[in-house]
């Protein structure tokens, strides 16, 4: 995701760089931020106003909302239209559930989706809510490990929850996180 350059590129194994994509319904994306593949190779994505000066009020933003899209078989759909602020993104090990988080400082929460037979999603629901939370960070990257349990930077720091929400314990690392990976030895 180039987030200034406000489009999604493949590198390929000499480097170079192309465009994957860019636009939608022929207007520029505002700042595609986090995706992740679906083992059936759909591309999932989501696009907050970040890249943007004055985000939402910036006069180069081309789309009226800040969406998560799904790009499959050259097809692209925007598949949520209602989160003031998506960003972080991941699919559960039995790709049945997409997970987005929402970093907007008014509604602090990571939502939860079923994803249809079509790829859509239906069912949104919030996951876990953290407004409330005094500390430094906002929901954003996330990973999820082979059980399904979530791994969520956040206020304060890595959030962890097992996939039926309950909240696990909280990484406290010496800086507030914006994303989280995992090493070479899987942990």
């Amino acid at each position: 995701c180039q987030h200034a350059n406000r489009r999604i590129v493949r590198i390929g194994k000499d480097m170079k760089v192309s465009t994957l994509i860019d636009r939608f319904q022929g207007k520029r994306f505002n700042s595609p931020n986090d995706l992740v593949y679906k083992s059936d190779g759909a591309l999932y994505f989501t696009d907050p106003p970040y890249g943007l000066l004055k985000q939402d009020e910036d006069p180069a933003k081309e789309l009226k909302f800040n969406g998560v899209f799904r790009l499959a078989n050259g097809k692209l759909q925007a598949i949520i239209r209602d989160l003031t602020r998506p960003n972080g993104i991941a699919i559960s090990p039995d790709q049945k559930i997409l997970y987005v988080a929402n970093s907007d400082e008014k509604h602090k929460v990571w939502m939860q989706y079923d994803i249809a037979n079509d790829g859509t999603v239906k069912n949104g629901r919030v996951f876990y809510d953290v407004t409330g939370e005094k500390e430094d960070g906002l929901p954003d990257g996330m990973k999820l490990d082979s059980q399904g349990n979530l791994y969520c930077s956040g206020p304060g720091g890595v959030w962890v929850f097992s996939p039926d929400g309950k909240h696990l314990g909280t990484i406290k690392p010496p800086e507030t996180p914006a994303n989280c990976n995992w090493g070479d030895d899987g942990k």
